[in-house]
């Protein structure tokens, strides 16, 4: 009997990641700056990986508190996703279906809920309530996609809360699959965005491409230097004077597309820890009204994303569909501290 060399089976499982921190970075503990690096990780499993010492600062074996600096190097070996050729396994997880024919289905997905397998999330996703709902019946794969997302045509990040499409049979896959990559679709966000907007309406046009940083954000791009062409157009529904409610339309469907274009405006999103939101980006330094914004933080601990609305043309009937949800609890909850925040100003009275 022929047994692998272990450090060749390792290596199949296994990736390696580095990380350079950044220059403006203020001194963290290294658990946390994982953590937030990481697009799919629990604090645990990254505090295991350190006591394993799997998780390396400048070359040396660190403890959980290590506080990282910038300039600092961190390289992770972690494993990699899912094999793609396994099944996905069943769970019997909530779903919040808003609509279902013999052909697709439109589901509400809640903030917090990934959506579909991977590294640091093998099971507890959508896809595995997905399965577990349809039992015996298989669900298609997206062309050039991988095993693990049966059903999905497209996909929202893991803390954005709204509608997602689900295709139940090849055919249906392949025609909602090109209105996607047609941009024939129509899919609308609401965000709160940090400061005020300059313009009721406008369209953000830059291109977006891996951090060369950190290589689980996204970040804007000259044309000539790379990334995707990305649209976003928006329109300002109310102005809160340190935030501001917007509706998105995307022409372009790209990784945190939203997030990554009003950060580049220099209004990220509310609560977004990922690309600056989760600190006070405007207002007083008083230290009343930074506890207001920390408790607003505290209930929505997640970027102010909302997948709204979505409409698409039905690939047996033809009929235009159109679906709409509301906005999930946390972030009405939200919304309307910051509406009595400002009512109780006599400044704003007249804005709120």
């Amino acid at each position: 009997m022929n047994e692998k060399n272990p450090s060749e089976s390792e290596n199949q499982f296994q990736e390696q990641i580095e990380i350079i921190v950044d220059p403006g970075q203020t001194p963290v503990r290294i658990d946390k700056f994982v953590l937030n690096k990481l697009e799919k990780a629990s604090r645990n499993r990254i505090q295991n990986a350190i006591k394993e010492g799997a998780i390396l600062v400048d070359g040396k074996t660190i403890k959980s508190n290590f506080k990282v600096k910038p300039g600092m190097v961190i390289k992770m070996t972690l494993p990699r996703a899912p094999r793609t050729d396994e099944p996905v396994l069943p769970q019997d997880i909530p779903l919040d279906i808003r609509y279902e024919d013999d052909d697709l289905m439109i589901v509400h997905k809640p903030p917090g809920l990934t959506v579909h397998p991977g590294v640091g999330t093998p099971d507890g996703t959508l896809v595995n309530g997905l399965v577990h709902y349809f039992q015996n019946d298989e669900l298609p794969v997206k062309e050039g996609n991988f095993s693990d997302r049966p059903g999905l045509v497209h996909r929202i990040d893991k803390d954005t809360s709204g509608l997602l499409v689900i295709a139940k049979n090849d055919d249906t896959m392949s025609h909602l699959a090109k209105q996607f990559f047609k941009h024939t679709t129509e899919r609308k966000y609401i965000a709160l965005v940090w400061g005020d907007l300059e313009e009721d309406e406008g369209t953000i046009e830059a291109n977006i491409g891996r951090d060369p940083r950190n290589p689980i954000l996204r970040s804007v791009y000259d044309e000539d230097d790379g990334g995707k062409h990305a649209i976003t157009h928006y329109k300002v529904l109310q102005r809160l004077y340190y935030v501001t409610l917007v509706e998105c339309r995307l022409e372009t469907g790209r990784t945190h597309q939203i997030r990554v274009h009003f950060k580049h405006l220099g209004h990220p999103l509310f609560s977004d820890e990922r690309y600056g939101g989760r600190r006070v980006v405007k207002g007083t330094v008083f230290t009343k009204y930074k506890k207001f914004v920390e408790n607003l933080f505290d209930i929505m601990p997640r970027q102010a994303l909302h997948a709204q609305s979505l409409g698409f043309v039905h690939p047996t009937t033809g009929e235009n569909m159109s679906f709409e949800a509301e906005l999930p609890e946390d972030f009405k909850t939200v919304l309307d501290k910051w509406r009595k925040y400002l009512g109780s100003r006599k400044e704003f009275r007249d804005k709120v």
